[in-house]
């Protein structure tokens, strides 16, 4: 399996960011790691490996990510606004710094993005916001609610990344086109959070698919036996 390692300063994030790259053809995916987790976590965890069929077919390349959770969510030493802002950042690096250039690997101008725990509110964040440019969303053991991190401090930037929030209001038509997956659990610590946005899809029509799989906890065997199986319907 291909394997390339990036590293470039980032105008968006004013700072030095990396990333690894499996494949070097097929549909462009992002993944996102977990909370406080880095470009190589879904690598050294075996998430990777549960895909490596797909990557040695060509027919996906997956987009690993750097995160700067340490400085936007989890961060307790600045302002909650300023949580926020730094994340818009992260969020503009990812839209102009990779997917932007990736986009057009395929012919439908859009990429895939997953992420599992944390990397799956980051990912249907994305996609969410930027409907235009995200095709599947395969969002793994996710809660897509950020206001435990506010503190009670709550802004228009805060509503425009808290996906329960500002899902009522979308109206982009591609949101209608997108292929979704809430993956979940019976004893998945986040049962309860993708339950609540599949209602919240479902009130708007959205198509989606929330698979609720059985025994299994909030972890990465869960994520492995998931993440392959989604793949396969791109």
């Amino acid at each position: 399996m291909v394997e390339r390692y990036y590293k470039w300063y980032s105008p968006n994030l004013g700072k030095d960011t990396q990333m690894l790259v499996f494949g070097d053809r097929g549909y462009p995916l992002v993944l996102f790691p977990t909370t406080m987790g880095r470009y190589y976590e879904c690598k050294d965890q075996g998430l990777i490996g549960s895909a490596h069929w797909f990557v040695e077919q060509g027919l996906v390349q997956i987009y690993c990510p750097d995160s700067i959770n340490e400085l936007s969510w989890y961060n307790r030493s600045i302002h909650p606004a300023q949580k926020v802002r730094n994340h818009a950042w992260y969020d503009k690096m990812v839209m102009e710094e990779i997917v932007d250039k990736i986009r057009w690997n395929t012919g439908s101008g859009k990429v895939a993005v997953a992420g599992p725990s944390f990397g799956a509110y980051q990912a249907a964040n994305f996609a969410f916001r930027h409907p235009d440019r995200v095709s599947h969303l395969f969002a793994m053991s996710g809660k897509f609610d950020v206001r435990s991190f506010m503190d009670g401090y709550y802004d228009s930037e805060v509503y425009f990344n808290n996906p329960i929030d500002f899902i009522h209001g979308l109206n982009d038509w591609n949101l209608w086109r997108m292929k979704i997956v809430l993956g979940t659990s019976e004893w998945d610590i986040c049962l309860s959070y993708n339950q609540d946005m599949s209602e919240r899809l479902t009130k708007k029509q959205v198509g989606h698919w929330l698979d609720v799989r059985g025994w299994k906890l909030h972890d990465w065997p869960l994520w492995q036996e998931m993440f392959p199986h989604y793949l396969s319907l791109i």
